[in-house]
């Protein structure tokens, strides 16, 4: 098949999350003997050269880049919120340069498939449709609006006030969506089953977020234990917001219990606001780390504190596949399978997180046990190659 790939940012290098899902997908789709395509934006926030992807990846998938801006100012967004009932968060993607080079895409090429990878590519439906004969494919990478949603109850005063009114904006424009596209390929069966009760009733294929697990190999040679560590976006703000709770809230019990700990962060673009709320006893930023895989391997407890966001948290299933024993809330294991105290440690409030951290600290055989178990548990879930040839599998269905 002819697979063409639709995304709001370069999936290179894949340093988050989104990036992650969408260049292992592509990859595994082209291992599975699909010819794979990905039309990315690229915009100023996650902007690079072409000749940065390696010639191994654009010999395996074809890359088209094209120039987005996509800015972010806070005149733009109050123009946004005077003015139009469309969420900022989605206007910025709705681009007349890339709407023209899609449409040149889709005429040079016979596609079998266009996936959109996210909920800001679906204002390109209606450009697909005029111009190739392709299936449509929605990956929802989360429920959009429950990011916000969730972002705006832990603030207060008018950023509450806006935010909430951008999470309704976005739950109309998702609404909206809702059975324009001709399959739905979310990330976790929550999420499938969220849009369902929105209202979906296209045929769904739950695809997670992939691994590549012959190359994320645990490797416990330089472990340091017991020690503490986090890692991420830092310019991420529910990465932001659980960190400052970590940081506030258990950090201090734990650090004073065990005097010789160490809480490791790591993570790009933190704001020099959060790097000085790391300055605490104990704590060592390292700011953004050359190999994460190196890094997560010599480091034991892994810390998930997140209260908002959606979908899978794809350093989740990195640390897990790496064989760490990981502490996390409901909201960071949402849309994984596992069973607390199997797979991972799940605390809902500060006295849990820090009976948790303090259980792995005092028992080795506890924290190798979990860890084993979550490295057996993502090895058989999110082998990359595997869900790469369901999902083909599912769109071959679908186009006879």
């Amino acid at each position: 098949m002819k697979i063409l790939l639709i995304a709001n940012k370069v999936p290179y290098p894949p340093k988050d999350g989104g990036a992650i899902a969408t260049l292992n997908l592509a990859r595994g789709l082209s291992a599975a003997g699909n010819e794979v395509t990905v039309l990315a934006m690229n915009t100023l926030k996650h902007h690079i050269d072409p000749e940065e992807i390696p010639l191994s990846l654009r010999q395996m998938v074809r890359f088209r880049l094209v120039a987005v801006p996509a800015p972010i100012s806070p005149a733009g967004a109050l123009a946004n919120l005077l003015f139009s009932r469309q969420p900022y968060n989605a206007v910025r993607f709705i681009s007349k340069v890339f709407k023209n080079e899609l449409i040149r895409l889709l005429q040079e090429t016979d596609f079998d498939v266009v996936q959109l990878e996210g909920l800001y590519l679906c204002p390109y439906i209606p450009v697909i449709r005029s111009h190739s004969r392709a299936l449509i494919s929605y990956r929802a990478h989360n429920i959009e609006h429950e990011i916000w949603a969730r972002t705006a109850s832990q603030m207060r005063g008018l950023k509450r006030w806006y935010v909430g009114n951008l999470a309704a904006r976005i739950r109309r424009f998702e609404q909206y969506w809702i059975n324009r596209y001709d399959l739905l390929v979310p990330i976790t069966h929550r999420d499938a089953g969220q849009l369902g009760l929105m209202g979906n009733s296209r045929p769904v294929q739950v695809t997670p977020a992939g691994i590549d697990t012959e190359t994320l190999m645990p490797d416990k040679t330089n472990l340091e234990f017991p020690s503490v560590f986090h890692i991420g976006s830092l310019e991420w703000g529910p990465n932001q917001e659980g960190l400052v709770w970590f940081l506030k809230n258990c950090w201090p019990r734990l650090s004073q219990k065990y005097p010789r700990l160490r809480f490791y962060v790591a993570g790009r673009n933190a704001p020099a606001w959060l790097v000085r709320k790391m300055e605490l006893s104990g704590v060592v930023f390292l700011g953004e780390v050359d190999d994460a895989q190196c890094f997560m391997n010599s480091r034991a407890i892994m810390v998930v504190p997140l209260f908002s966001g959606s979908g899978m948290r794809v350093k989740i299933i990195e640390g897990m596949a790496l064989e760490k024993t990981i502490v996390s809330t409901p909201v960071g294991a949402e849309g994984l399978e596992v069973d607390h105290g199997r797979q991972l440690l799940i605390a809902s409030r500060e006295e849990e997180f820090v009976t948790a951290v303090e259980e792995l600290v005092e028992n080795r055989t506890l924290f190798d046990e979990i860890g084993q178990e979550a490295g057996r548990f993502v090895r058989e879930n999110f082998d990359n190659l595997a869900l790469a040839g369901s999902l083909t599998a599912f769109y071959q269905k679908h186009l006879q």
